[in-house]
Formats: C-alpha cells, structure tokens, sequence
C-alpha cells in the first residue's frame, strides 16, 4: 500500500499568519499523498463577538445553538477552510475544501446522552474513506473543515481532533497511515510550563497512569483517546507535534 499523511492542525496555529506559512510550507514538503484537517475556534469566537452572538462553552468544548452554527459554518467552511486552500494553491499543491457533507464524505448524529445540551455538535458515525482515496487517487489534496452532516438537511459542528481521527482509520484499507497532530507546542510536555520537556513516546499504559496522576492537562487527554483509537483501528503511526511537522511525541500501543 502507498504510505498517507494526515495531518490536523489547531486553530491557534491556522489563525496566526506566521505559523500557518510555516506550517503550510511544511506540509507542501511532505512527498506523497496527504489530507489535512483543521480548526478555526479563535476566528468563530472573534467573528461571533462582532456579530453580538456569545460564545459558550464547556470544559472547552463550544455549545452550537442555531445562530452560533450559523457563524461556525461561515468561518470553518468558508473563511478559514479557503484561505488554506488558497494558501496551498499558491504553493503548488492541488487542494480542495470540504466539510463533511461534501460528498457524504463524513456523517454524524447530533450529539445525546449528555447532561449538557451541546446544540448543534455532532459526533462521527462513518467516514467515506473510499470517496476520499477516489479524490486523493485523482491527484487531490483533501482539507477537511470541523462540520459533518446527519443526512438530513442538517449540518453540525464536529470537533476537529476527532475528524481528523475518523479521517485515518477510514483510509486504513486503502493506505498505510500516518496521523499528525500539529499544535502550538512541541509535543506532549511533561512539565506543561517547560515548552522543552517533550515526552518522546506515550504508550497505552503511560497513558492510563498519566491521566490517574494528573501529569497530562484536560485538553490534552481527548488528543492521546483519539490517537489510541485511531492506532487500534489500524492506522500505522500517530505523532503529536508542533507546526513545524518535525519530532514531536510518538503514539504507541
């Protein structure tokens, strides 16, 4: 099978100018076929703001009313999606944008079974990992926006770490799969207050004793279930890193 990257990056990164030309050269660079995934929750925070729409959120995690998913969909499909398209045309890669209803390529159902009402947050059912590998085959390079559809007529906002994730396994039976988490640090830090203290490689049980001692943050802790999950689904290498696409942490069961 031919080797594929995908690659998610944070929003803090896609929204500062600076980092996302570093990241995007670096991506550019990397020979092959890819996939890359992002965020953009800063920019539909400032954008709400202006609109005079609040922002809600919980543990981190935004709460999507009818008028908010309104504003999620402009930025992460519309502003922030093309800009990278654009960006990476300029760069001589063929790219292409897509939320999770663009060809049926990712469906989700409305999220349930919580105390919270989240709104419009929809948790991933199935991606169409053979309608992507038909683009990918074609010579196009996949940028996924953070929205999925339930097949009726109604879009939801989806947490991009988990698109990212559901992205690899669903190429699993077409490719060899590398998953990339980019962020604004170097890694998974030991000391979070000490960007330099990368932990070079986290395995299950690290994980498990991580999260019972506290030594890894809130935010942190969905990344490393997504990386495990993605790595028992079959994807070959899971690796957290900085937008310079180098080093990092390495994901192992």
């Amino acid at each position: 099978m031919d080797k594929i990257t995908v690659i998610k990056v944070g929003g803090q990164v896609v929204e500062n100018p600076e980092t996302l030309a570093e990241l995007l050269d670096g991506f550019a660079a990397i020979e092959g076929k890819k996939v890359l995934v992002h965020g953009g929750g800063k920019s539909a925070t400032k954008i709400a703001t202006q609109l005079g729409i609040e922002t809600k959120m919980v543990d981190g995690r935004r709460i999507t009313d009818a008028e908010m998913l309104k504003v999620v969909t402009m930025v992460y499909g519309g502003l922030v999606n093309k800009n990278v398209v654009a960006q990476l045309q300029s760069r001589g890669i063929n790219a292409l944008g897509l939320t999770g209803a663009d060809m049926n390529v990712m469906k989700s159902h409305k999220r349930t079974g919580t105390t919270i009402d989240y709104g419009f947050v929809g948790d991933v059912d199935k991606a169409d990992g053979k309608m992507l590998s038909t683009l990918i085959e074609a010579g196009v390079v996949p940028i996924m926006a953070p929205l999925t559809h339930d097949g009726n007529g109604q879009l939801l906002n989806t947490n991009a770490d988990t698109i990212a994730a559901e992205t690899a396994k669903a190429l699993t039976p077409y490719y060899n799969v590398t998953l990339i988490y980019c962020f604004e640090k170097k890694g998974v830090l030991s000391n979070p207050d000490d960007d330099d203290s990368v932990i070079s490689q986290i395995s299950r049980a690290d994980f498990d004793r991580m999260v019972n001692d506290g030594s890894v943050n809130s935010g942190m802790i969905p990344k490393l279930q997504n990386s495990f999950q993605s790595l028992e689904a079959g994807v070959k290498e899971v690796i957290i890193c900085d937008y310079h696409i180098k080093g990092g942490t390495s994901i192992c069961n």
